[in-house]
């Protein structure tokens, strides 16, 4: 029977089948031989097929259907792996916070690239936006400019204020969403204003730390409107990158690749070839200093696998 996997738990994936059952599924043990280098071969928004096991209210996943993209990011902990977070994703909405806790712009372009990289949209919310004062609101303005420039959508919401999420309830018809960033920033606050009927599980940050608590241990994939899904996952605080060259990189970065096209040579690094079209743009101003500086320290921190 074919099914949807909707949640993961590391050992056992709960499977929506097509008769609208839910089965809760282990999977067999040829998949943790493939040429996979990830800690879960199967992910939320797999669809794969499975069978019932004799007797028992379980089934055993047999075949994972080929994926038309998939979200992933480098393992923390095991360097030579990577976690998949999502799969066949139509958009990510990286949800950023200004304050309690900040998001890093490196961070935010960290997410765009592994998203440019498998062709998935990407949507910048800016969450809590009724807790800032003029001097927050001046930078975020700053911040919307910089990625709007480039052609990138923003929303600047507050989960408190109903109106302001129409945009993203917007978004969600027929299509797969996921939600990413750290912890704290009120991915599941967004998603229960949003949906009510959920009912996720969140709580407040942290005063001493001022970080977020992770709330949502494992990915989740739910229901919307008119078809459309939203996935939930934990939060991050480190994104690592993952099956990226770095002859490839600037090919995720829209105005590096724009611009190179006028470098002299074909594989510019755009680091300081003579006559390089990147750096020029750099230096006039074409390209904000911060996107180029998030591009060198992919690059030279070897993030991206050679």
């Amino acid at each position: 029977m074919k099914g949807l996997v909707v949640k993961s738990t590391g050992s056992w994936y709960h499977v929506c089948a097509i008769d609208g059952s839910h089965v809760q599924c282990r999977i067999k043990g040829k998949f943790r031989n493939r040429q996979i280098q990830s800690t879960n071969p199967i992910t939320v928004g797999d669809q794969v097929e499975f069978e019932r096991e004799q007797n028992l209210d379980t089934g055993i996943i047999n075949q994972l259907y080929d994926r038309r993209n998939y979200f992933i990011r480098k393992s923390v902990n095991l360097s030579k792996q990577v976690h998949i977070i999502a799969a066949n994703v139509d958009i990510l909405l990286i949800v950023a916070t200004l304050e309690n806790p900040k998001t890093s712009l490196g961070f935010i372009d960290r997410l765009l690239v592994s998203a440019e990289a498998y062709g998935i949209q990407s949507v910048i919310v800016f969450n809590k936006l009724d807790m800032y004062d003029v001097a927050t609101l001046a930078q975020l303005a700053h911040h919307k400019s910089v990625y709007e420039s480039i052609g990138y959508t923003c929303l600047s919401v507050s989960a408190f204020e109903y109106e302001s999420l129409l945009p993203i309830y917007q978004l969600f018809k027929q299509k797969i969403i996921v939600l990413s960033g750290h912890s704290g920033v009120g991915k599941s606050t967004l998603i229960n204003a949003l949906f009510p009927q959920l009912t996720l599980k969140t709580a407040a940050i942290s005063d001493w730390t001022t970080k977020g608590k992770h709330t949502t241990t494992f990915s989740e994939m739910f229901p919307t409107v008119d078809g459309g899904y939203v996935i939930d996952t934990p939060g991050i605080k480190e994104m690592g990158l993952a099956e990226i060259r770095p002859q490839e990189l600037a090919s995720f970065f829209p105005e590096l690749a724009h611009w190179g096209l006028g470098c002299k040579f074909h594989n510019c690094s755009h680091v300081s070839e003579p006559s390089c079209a990147v750096l020029e743009a750099v230096d006039n101003g074409k390209i904000v200093l911060s996107r180029y500086e998030s591009y060198l320290s992919m690059l030279h921190n070897q993030d991206t696998r050679k």
